[in-house]
């Protein structure tokens, strides 16, 4: 009983451990991939407002931060219906490893050049390792807020970060699921491209 007692006293150390392994991963990772630490411009800055910039993707937030915390409610409500006995602990870890994976991916050579063909990402050259880590911070965030809040209120408030991304930049996390997944020739993703285009008018 004591040494249980002792297990479960060190799990919170156990956990940040393993958070740890999972940034340096992704750090090591993008880092060989070519990605910069910070900002190719060089300027460092809290926030990018203007989706056609250079620096967005490669400071701390941006407009895209919003679709980060959305997937953090996601995997919280994934993980709740399909392992909900486990640590919050643990599908926090589980949620990491998984938008860690996402960020690898998302990088690649190959997904970055699908990037590219879209009209909001004309110049994509990948996140920075500084706006990549922001990312999984973003995500670590909306799981815990969604952990804490009642599910209809996640539920309106993804719905509200999703308007309100459409509105500003006209681009948002389903957009960006669509055009990732969708054959680039299909006409209704053209159309997508062509009304994102529009938002530098």
């Amino acid at each position: 009983m004591g040494a249980f007692v002792n297990i479960r006293s060190n799990m919170p150390a156990l956990y940040g451990a393993i958070a740890a392994v999972l940034i340096g991963v992704q750090i090591l990772v993008l880092h060989a991939y070519g990605q910069p630490f910070f900002a190719a411009s060089g300027r460092l800055a809290l926030w990018v407002n203007d989706p056609f910039s250079r620096d967005m993707s490669q400071q701390l937030a941006d407009w895209y931060s919003f679709s980060h915390l959305i997937h953090g409610f996601i995997f919280f409500g994934l993980l709740h219906l399909a392992a909900p006995r486990l640590p919050l602990g643990a599908r926090l870890l589980i949620a990491m490893g998984v938008e860690i994976g996402w960020e690898i991916a998302e990088n690649s050579p190959a997904v970055i050049q699908h990037y590219r063909q879209q009209a909001l990402a004309a110049g994509y050259a990948g996140d920075s390792i500084l706006n990549s880590l922001s990312d999984t911070a973003m995500m670590s965030s909306g799981f815990y807020f969604a952990s804490k809040v009642r599910a209809r209120y996640v539920v309106a408030l993804a719905l509200a970060f999703e308007l309100f991304t459409l509105a500003m930049i006209r681009d948002n996390l389903t957009l960006n699921v669509i055009n990732l997944v969708a054959p680039g020739g299909w006409a209704p993703i053209q159309a997508i491209h062509r009304w994102q285009a529009g938002a530098k008018h």
